[in-house]
C-alpha cells in the first residue's frame, strides 16, 4: 500500500512582531492530495501562517518544510513550486482577463508552447471564458477570485496555497469557488486554506482551529466534532443574550454559544440540565419557545474547545 505523503511540515513555527506573538508553537502537516483548512477569526495568525509557508515572511523560530525544502533556507525554490494566492492578489485592474493570465505567464516563465492551452483550460475550467477580453476591474468580487485562482494555477503548482479567497464574496460565488477547488483535487493539486468560515471549514479533508496563534484541534471534521464531550441542546427565545447571561452562571462548564435566537449549551446530564433549563428562564419570565438535542457543528466545537483553554 502506497504510504501517503506528507508535502507541507511544521514544527514548533512561531513569528513575533515586537511583543505579539503572531504565530505561537505551529504544529501540522498536510499529506498530498487533500485540502487542509486552517481555521479561525481575524487575529488568529492565518495570514502569518501562510506567509511564512509560502517563503514570503521568516519565521522567527521553528521549522517549516513545503515540499521537502525549508522555507527559511530555500523560499525560492519553493515559489516555483507552489501557487499563492494572497487575501489582496495582485491582478492589474486595467488588464483584461486574458492579459492577466499573460502577465502571470511570464512572470513564472511558462512557455509560449505550452501557456495558450493551458490558458484556454484555466479559462474554461473557471468559467471566465466569456469574460477573456473584460478588463479585469469591470469583474464582480466573485470573478475577480476566480481569476486570482487562474493566475496562480498558470504555472501548475504542486501545492496551492490560498488565503481566505472567499472572504466578502457572495454565497453562490463562495460555493462556484469550492467546486473548483474539489476538481483541482481531482489533478492532484494539493491545497491550503485558511478561512474564518466554519461551514467552508466542513469542505475539508482535514483542518486546524487556530486562536491567537495557537493550534487548539487539527483532524477531520468529524474527529473535531469529536472533541465535544456530552450532549448539545438548542434553545429558542426571544430574549437570548439575557438567557444566555443566565446560562453561563447557572452553568460554568458548559460551552454557551449564540446564534441569532437560538442558545447551544453543552450539558453533561440532558435530563437533569433540562429540568434546570425551564425552570431558570421561568423563574426569570423568559419564554422558552423550544429546547431539544441537536448535532454540533464546527463552530460549537470551536466555542467548547476555545472556552476551555480560556478557563484553564
Amino acid at each position: 500500500m502506497k504510504q501517503t505523503m506528507l508535502v507541507v511540515r511544521t514544527e514548533a513555527l512561531r513569528k513575533s512582531f515586537d511583543k505579539v506573538m503572531a504565530v505561537d508553537g505551529l504544529t501540522f502537516s498536510v499529506k498530498e492530495g487533500e485540502i487542509f483548512g486552517l481555521v479561525g477569526p481575524d487575529g488568529a495568525g492565518k495570514t502569518t501562517s501562510m506567509r511564512i509557508l509560502t517563503g514570503v515572511m521568516l519565521p522567527t523560530s521553528g521549522e517549516a518544510i513545503v515540499l521537502g525544502k525549508n522555507v527559511a533556507r530555500e523560499p525560492e525554490v519553493i515559489k516555483e513550486e507552489i501557487g499563492y494566492m494572497s487575501q489582496r492578489f495582485g491582478l492589474y485592474l486595467d488588464l483584461t482577463v486574458a492579459e492577466n493570465l499573460e502577465f502571470y505567464a511570464d512572470i513564472y516563465g511558462v512557455s509560449r508552447r505550452t501557456r495558450l492551452e493551458k490558458m484556454d483550460k484555466l479559462l474554461t475550467f473557471s468559467g471566465l471564458s466569456p469574460f477573456k477580453k473584460r478588463f479585469a476591474g469591470n469583474l464582480s468580487g466573485g470573478m475577480k477570485q476566480k481569476l486570482g485562482l487562474a493566475c496562480a494555477l498558470i504555472h501548475t503548482p504542486k501545492i496551492l496555497f490560498l488565503d481566505e479567497p472567499t472572504n466578502g464574496v457572495d454565497p453562490v460565488s463562495r460555493r462556484d469557488f469550492w467546486r473548483i477547488l474539489y476538481q483541482l483535487l481531482k489533478e492532484k493539486v494539493t491545497i491550503v486554506v485558511s478561512t474564518s468560515y466554519l461551514d467552508e471549514a466542513e469542505r475539508c479533508n482535514r483542518l486546524g482551529l487556530l486562536h491567537r496563534g495557537k493550534l487548539l484541534a487539527c483532524g477531520t471534521p468529524s474527529e473535531i466534532k469529536s472533541l465535544l464531550k456530552g450532549t448539545l441542546l438548542e434553545l429558542i427565545t426571544g430574549e437570548p443574550r439575557k438567557a444566555a447571561g443566565l446560562l453561563k452562571k447557572e452553568f460554568p462548564q458548559g460551552a454557551v454559544g449564540i446564534f441569532g435566537d437560538r442558545i447551544h449549551l453543552l450539558v453533561r446530564d440532558q435530563e437533569g440540565s433540562t429540568m434546570e433549563i425551564r425552570s431558570l428562564l421561568a423563574r426569570n419570565d423568559i419564554e422558552l419557545n423550544n429546547l431539544r438535542e441537536i448535532q454540533p457543528t464546527l463552530e460549537d466545537v470551536f466555542v467548547s474547545v476555545l472556552d476551555t483553554k480560556t478557563t484553564n
